[in-house]
This record gives C-alpha cells, structure tokens and sequence, in this order.
C-alpha cells in the first residue's frame, strides 16, 4: 500500500522504523472511506511523529494524555496545528478499533448492544460501512465517558450526555460536533424505542452553523506580487509554478481547472483561455493580457517538460503525467514557505479571492465576478461584498440623534 500512496518516495515511509504501524493505519483509513489525498496527508503527519520516538513507537498502547503530548507542535502555524490533530484524532479511532487505547471495546453485554445497534444502522437505514464505522466511534466514546462498565445504559441521563458533549466541544468544530450529534441522537432514540433507556435523551440541540459565516481570506494584492516576485525562475519548476499561480491570482482560477487546462486551452493567434470550469459545466472563454501571453511563450520553451501529454502543466520529475489539484495547493505551499513572507493562515485559494477582491474594488459588478470566478448563484459571489470595508462604509446609515462632530 505504501508504494502505492507514495511511488515516488515509498522507500522513505518502508524503510521508517513504523513502515508497519503506517501499512496498518493506512489499511484501515482506506477501509473507513478515507479519500487517497487525506490517507498520504495523515500517513504523512503520523510517519514525523512516530519516527520521533523511535521503534518503541510501533505497536503500543497510548493514553489521550500521551497522544495529546506526541501530537503537539508549539511553533507551528495554525493550519499546521489543525491538520496535526485531525491526524491525532484519526489515529486515536484506529487505535480504539485495535484495543490500544484507554477507550476500550465494549464488552459483555454493552459489546453485544453494540453489535445490535450496528445491524440497525446496516439493515434499517441501509448506512455503508464507513458510516456506521463513524456512528460506532461516537456510541463507543460516549458509553466510555458517560457510563461505568457495570452500570447499565438503563442509568443514563441528562447529565451524562450534557458532560459528554461539553467535553467534546472543546476537542472539535462546531461541523464536527454537528455529526457526533446527530450520531448521539440516534443512539438515544434508537435505546429509548426499545426500552432500554428509560427516560427520552435525543432532544439534543445541534450547533449552529451557517453558510459562509466567515467570509473568504483574500491575500493583499501587494502581498500577491511579493509572493510572485519571490519564486525563482531559474528551473522548470519555478516557471511552471509561477505561471500557474499567476493564473490564479490574475484570472481567479481553481486548482482543478488549472490542472484541467491543456495546450488547445490556450489560442495564441485570438488571445484567449478556454477554461473548463467543474462547478458549472460550463466552459469560459476568458481574453489574455499581452503580458500572460508572454509569459505563457516563456514557459513553454523553459518550463514545460517534453512530454507527448497535451496537459498544460505536467510535473517537472520523472515519470512526466498530469498534475492533480493538490498539486498546485501543496506548491503554492511550498513557495510561500520559502519567500519568507508573512503568509500564515492563507491557501491557494486566497489567489482566487484576490482576484476577486481586485475586480470589485475597481467597480467591477458582482454578477460579472460571479460569471468570472463560476458561482452557481449570486449567494456565492455577495460574500464577497462583506471584505470590502471601504463600500460598507459608504452605504452605512446614520444612526439617529448621533452627532457627527461629538465625542
């Protein structure tokens, strides 16, 4: 599997002192439904941290306490922070599911409810496997919180499920607190039917959350060409990665329709792109700046590998094939990393949004920038009325028997 995941560098993770411990976690990530992108993110992170201990690593049993300790990172930058204990978090149900951790797998009696409830969610709802795997999860830690075990579930109460979720609260997103609710809820209503929980508990109040309740991060546009400026073009790979996030930044393309792109997008003789955008399906013909065109003819003869592919943007190392969308995530990444800028907390995406950003600040209208950017509704594009302070100051109302020139 790991030669798989990784078949450029598979040695650095089967010659590591925990290539067992990573064979066996990725195996089970697979089976759980985890995408291949997230699988080689959380094998990834695992791998630093495992190999920071030694071969005393693989194959134990580890605490909460201990795992919280190992997983921790005090310098690191806030994404990097979160993707460390989403691994954390992964880890540890894997860990459950093997009988080493301090959660253990119901036994006796409650094992049995367990295995009941399971073939409810399979044969009753019909949920897959990975699913149920999650809704297990949840039913698991919360009997291990709330109940000892040689109490019966008949004991539970309110209390138990309000010091559960309070607890949980402070571990997760207010998104992922909505799914161990609604996994919660189940299990309550599923004991209360049956008699096996005497008083009714699945009246629990989920976390709100709502639609783009934080507006997109838009990267300053000085800090854009700083970003750009600072990207060495002396190699293949700087020119293909300066082209791809000028791409970005100047004509607000995704990720996935830059890896889309091929060299038919590109019409030299009438100055356009032909961009292939997923969300829509649609295709834009979008008209390209003398300067881009330049650049495009640059990167052709110096950047692109030789390749018989007709993908625009190939990758520089051998075997040459198509990039993928994390691709071009992970090299924006990379560069803002290594131009030493003050770029913490932004993504590639914050090429797009300054794009958008740029375009409203210079009049454009939203439902051009819509069309532009491949929103399926105005919704989408009106968020971005919300991070110009300069056009809600205008508009704001005076507030009455308020005073202009008072302190």
């Amino acid at each position: 599997m790991l030669r798989t995941l990784f078949p450029r560098n598979h040695r650095r993770y089967e010659q590591s002192c925990c290539a067992g411990e990573l064979e066996d976690f990725g195996s089970w990530l697979m089976a759980s439904g985890y995408s291949r992108e997230n699988i080689r993110g959380h094998l990834h992170r695992l791998r630093s941290v495992l190999e920071r201990i030694g071969e005393a690593g693989a194959g134990r049993s580890y605490s909460d306490s201990l795992l919280e300790e190992l997983f921790q990172f005090p310098n690191a930058s806030v994404r990097r922070t979160a993707n460390y204990q989403a691994t954390r978090r992964a880890y540890r149900r894997f860990l459950v599911s093997c009988g080493r951790s301090d959660v253990r797998p119901v036994s006796g009696p409650r094992e049995g409810l367990i295995e009941q409830y399971g073939e409810f969610l399979r044969d009753v709802r019909g949920l897959a496997p990975s699913t149920m795997a999650c809704h297990r999860f949840t039913v698991v830690e919360f009997l291990t919180h709330a109940v000892d075990p040689t109490q019966s579930i008949g004991t539970l109460g309110v209390t138990h499920v309000e010091s559960y979720l309070s607890t949980k609260a402070g571990e997760v997103t207010r998104q992922t607190l909505q799914h161990t609710v609604a996994h919660l809820r189940a299990f309550l209503r599923y004991g209360f039917e049956r008699g096996l929980i005497h008083e009714r508990l699945d009246a629990i109040d989920t976390p709100r959350v709502y639609r783009a309740e934080q507006p997109p991060r838009a990267m300053p546009w000085p800090l854009v060409l700083q970003l750009l400026g600072s990207i060495d073009r002396t190699s293949k790979a700087g020119w293909r990665d300066y082209t791809i996030l000028h791409l970005m930044s100047h004509y607000g393309l995704r990720p996935s329709e830059i890896v889309a792109l091929s060299l038919s997008s590109v019409d030299f003789e009438e100055r356009t792109l032909r961009v292939e955008q997923r969300k829509t399906k649609s295709d834009l013909l979008l008209p390209l700046a003398a300067s881009t065109l330049r650049l495009l003819c640059r990167y052709l003869r110096c950047g692109r590998p030789e390749s018989r592919d007709r993908e625009l943007f190939l990758r520089v190392r051998r075997p040459n094939g198509a990039l993928k969308h994390t691709a071009v995530c992970d090299l924006f990444a990379k560069r803002a990393r290594e131009s030493g800028l003050s770029v913490e907390g932004y993504s590639s995406y914050s090429l797009r949004h300054a794009f958008a950003m740029r375009l409203l600040e210079r009049g454009v209208g939203v439902k051009a920038i819509g069309d532009l950017l491949g929103h399926r509704s105005l919704e989408s594009t009106c968020v971005y009325l919300r991070l110009d302070m300069k056009a809600l100051r205008v508009v704001a109302l005076p507030v009455p028997g308020c005073d202009a020139g008072s302190g």
